[in-house]
């Protein structure tokens, strides 16, 4: 197998930021996690050079034996990326945790104007709008309590579900299109209703649900699709 080191040319200082560039390239996942994998990485190696270099190496073959002994930084990027797929899966479902009040407090709003005779909504407007926001939090709901709980201390004793992080993925990614939508009929609303202040406030509500949750969830697809 061809080592690393062969793979990364350069001076022996520079083979180590090399060797870390490459892998932080190759990891998804939450920045401050993946640049503290990296980190620990680069200490590792630098660590381990030293200890080759203490027993009588020179200092570029040095560099290049502890390269070796970690491997390609490929093969290093799949073990690493697996722990950061469930740390963004856990990212994402507090993102949901925070979204799905939010969602409460939209539904809330949309069917308090249904029934307040000043600012009444269109009665199909105003259904449409608390189904797309019911089905938004109940997801964001269900996805953060089953992802926390099994990514949690569930996870020293069973293993974490493979699909899991997927299906989070694309559950958060339904509920935020939910919310998208949710907003956007109500900025709609906000137009031709009456009861556009209270409109525009549960629209302000979707909207920033949308914002918490789609990013998160955006990427969490983007991890699932590394190999790990």
């Amino acid at each position: 197998m061809q080592s690393s080191a062969d793979a990364v040319p350069g001076d022996a200082p520079d083979l180590i930021d090399a060797y870390a560039a490459t892998l932080s390239h190759s990891l998804q996942g939450p920045a401050r996690a993946k640049a503290r994998m990296v980190e620990e990485l680069r200490g590792g190696l630098e660590d381990t050079a030293a200890a080759y270099a203490e027993r009588g190496v020179p200092h570029e073959r040095a560099v290049e034996l502890a390269i070796h002994d970690f491997g390609a930084p490929h093969d290093v990027a799949a073990a690493f990326q697996h722990e950061l797929t469930i740390a963004q899966t856990r990212h994402t479902a507090r993102a949901a945790v925070l979204a799905a009040p939010l969602a409460v407090g939209c539904a809330l709003l949309v069917w308090g104007a249904g029934h307040h005779p000043a600012w009444e909504l269109p009665r199909m407007s105003q259904l449409l709008t608390v189904h797309l926001v019911g089905i938004a939090a109940a997801a964001a709901s269900v996805l953060a309590v089953v992802t926390l709980a099994v990514t949690g201390r569930l996870a020293r004793t069973l293993p974490t579900p493979r699909q899991l992080p997927r299906t989070v993925a694309w559950m958060g990614t339904a509920a935020s299109i939910a919310m998208a939508l949710a907003a956007f009929v109500l900025a709609v609303l906000s137009v031709v209703v009456a009861g556009w202040p209270l409109a525009v406030a549960a629209g302000a509500l979707a909207a920033t649900a949308h914002a918490v949750l789609a990013s998160s969830a955006r990427a969490c697809r983007r991890c699932t699709r590394v190999p790990s």
